[in-house]
């Protein structure tokens, strides 16, 4: 074993006259493990909680989606070649023209007030696995709608079918211009209801794309692409290569640019979690320096025997740097130990329920689990530790052999 390693570990350990150093020691190796424990446990519930709204809104918004810079739609024939060179691409797995537009929706019951409700034109099943009531079905006038809007206007499939009524800005319009030639009503039977999120269920209702181009006087224009990839995180690859086809006249989202304000405060609030919980490592190494410092005192004859004997200063300052390294490893490993042993038993136990789980799509609280937020707690935690032996290393250089051995007579 290094002489240096050894002394720097009896040093901490020593049960004859720093008893006192050894329990600052304890509770500084302590301060570091609860604060890697607690960035470890913090860290991996924001990941989940972030996963979890990435996958519901993804499982909403498209993967990618193309429109048209001017914001005024694309015509069916460049959307046909669009959708084409898209699934050209070894990344994307479907590629659909879609309309979207507000409108008014009218209960035939007329039991409830009526409702505005964003429209979305759709061509396939738009919720996949969302359909909890009836089908997803579109064709000849179908319309399906969230299951919490549906229960709100006593609306639902089946044999006594329930109808609606869309009216679109166009055709209000048109109804309050020409009075006496009022546009087509249209009317649509509700197929199915389909429940993801409760504020998404109440807003948001899907019809045939023909169907959607007629309420909002389109035409054969649609409002954009959207396209589904294998791999959402290819996103910026497919966005890349879309421009370069169309550097100018199309505009290209991905998922991420289309919540970008909601995905970037979760972020902001990730790290911001991160910063103040490193204060609890901060106070730890301010602990490390007391004890370290406290061992330098103590430890001043033996120090300056060493140097007496040859050892140099720059190995004086490795003795104190390694026990600060030593405290940094025992602190970041139990605390490692701890955290992840927190967050798995909550990741496959659920032991944390969440509150208010009825009213969102998890029961407990996520956890996930990131390796590069492990490294860099490891990376902090430790640098921390090295950073607070800095000073109590560089004292004990500076001791003078001569005095420090005359001093203990």
């Amino acid at each position: 074993m290094d002489y240096r390693l050894f002394i720097a570990r009896r040093y901490l350990s020593s049960r004859q006259r720093v008893r006192l150093i050894t329990v600052i020691s304890g509770i500084s190796v302590t301060g570091v493990a609860v604060g890697v424990a607690a960035l470890i446990v913090v860290l991996s519930v924001m990941n989940g909680f972030y996963d979890v709204v990435r996958d519901l809104l993804v499982s909403l918004d498209p993967h990618v989606r193309i429109v048209a810079e001017s914001g005024h739609g694309l015509q069916q024939t460049e959307a046909d070649q669009l959708v084409d060179q898209s699934l050209q691409l070894p990344q994307v797995i479907s590629a659909e023209p879609y309309v979207e537009g507000k409108a008014l929706l009218v209960p035939a019951s007329r039991t409830e007030v009526n409702r505005v409700v964003i429209v979305r034109g759709v061509t396939g099943n738009a919720v996949r696995e969302g359909i909890v009531v009836g089908e997803f079905d579109t064709a000849e006038r179908g319309i399906i709608m969230g299951l919490s809007l549906g229960q709100r206007l006593g609306l639902s499939p089946g044999p006594e079918t329930s109808r609606v009524t869309l009216f679109s800005a166009q055709g209000l319009g048109l109804m309050l211009t020409r009075v006496f030639s009022p546009p087509p009503i249209r009317s649509f039977d509700v197929r199915g209801l389909y429940k993801l999120e409760d504020t998404y269920d109440n807003t948001h209702v899907f019809i045939g794309l023909e169907e959607a181009q007629r309420l909002f006087h389109m035409n054969d224009a649609v409002t954009g692409v959207e396209l589904r990839l294998s791999n959402l995180e290819h996103a910026s690859a497919v966005k890349r290569s879309l421009e370069v086809l169309y550097p100018e006249d199309l505009k290209v989202q991905t998922w991420y640019e289309l919540q970008q304000s909601l995905y970037d405060v979760m972020r902001l609030e990730k790290w911001g979690a991160s910063l103040i919980l490193i204060l609890i490592s901060v106070v730890a190494a301010f602990n490390i320096v007391g004890s370290l410092s406290m061992v330098v005192v103590e430890k001043k004859r033996d120090v300056g025997i060493l140097q007496a004997m040859g050892t140099s200063a720059r190995d004086i300052r490795r003795i104190f740097l390694i026990q600060g390294g030593i405290i940094g490893v025992l602190g970041a490993g139990s605390g490692f130990v701890i955290g992840l042993g927190l967050v798995l038993v909550q990741k496959y136990f659920e032991l944390v329920p969440l509150r208010g789980a009825e009213s969102f799509v998890i029961e407990a609280y996520p956890v996930a689990i990131q390796m590069l937020d492990l490294m860099l707690i490891a990376i902090v935690s430790f640098g921390l530790c090295l950073l607070a032996a800095l000073y109590p290393a560089w004292r004990a250089s500076r001791i003078e052999p001569a005095k420090a051995v005359a001093q203990d007579r």
